[in-house]
């Protein structure tokens, strides 16, 4: 548990799940769910835990299971930004890959964009907890940690990785980088006996 926390505390953490799979596996490792969600738990007593996901209907199973893990589980519509208005051109859209039928990975233009809700969960639960886990490394956040900070409701930014934005450089002393805590943290497949 981190200084200056009572075990008291009602800890909420609010999780971009698109950034933090990216960025961990960006740099060469996937994170373990379940770890993760013990980690929230025992280094940041984490209560709430919502987990900010675009919606893809063959994942469902992988939704259940998070929500087994004890996520919170926030779906948001994917848009095809090839044909959507509101793209983002100065960042472009963000590659989505998965598997087809025939087990190829194939990479689509749709985008999940839940940067408007999972900023809307923080505000509409503020009064729900004393202190904020913000999981992400978007420089889109900030506001939201800004906000946070001046209310003394922010606790931590947990980041995937050393590449996070520039503009958390005010927060330094509350950024958390996964990729020193991958030997912990990262997914290990089971192997089975024969």
């Amino acid at each position: 548990m981190k200084k200056n926390q009572s075990k008291s505390e009602t800890i909420y953490a609010f999780i971009d799940s698109q950034n933090l799979n990216i960025g961990t596996q960006k740099t060469g490792w996937k994170l373990d769910w379940r770890k993760f969600r013990k980690f929230l738990s025992d280094k940041y007593n984490v209560k709430v835990a919502y987990m900010f996901i675009g919606y893809i209907l063959e994942n469902e199973n992988l939704y259940e299971y998070m929500h087994d893990l004890g996520y919170l589980v926030v779906l948001k519509q994917l848009v095809d930004v090839r044909n959507d208005t509101d793209t983002n051109h100065e960042t472009g859209p963000k590659d989505i890959q998965h598997k087809s039928d025939d087990n190829t990975d194939h990479k689509t233009n749709i985008k999940g964009n839940i940067d408007a809700d999972l900023v809307l969960y923080a505000m509409k639960e503020i009064n729900n907890y004393d202190k904020a886990v913000i999981v992400s490394g978007d420089g889109d956040f900030l506001s939201l940690c800004e906000y946070l900070d001046e209310n003394n409701k922010l606790l931590s930014i947990i980041t995937p990785n050393w590449m996070y934005s520039s503009l958390f450089k005010p927060f330094e002393n509350k950024v958390v980088r996964l990729d020193l805590l991958k030997r912990r943290l990262s997914y290990k497949k089971r192997r089975l006996s024969k």
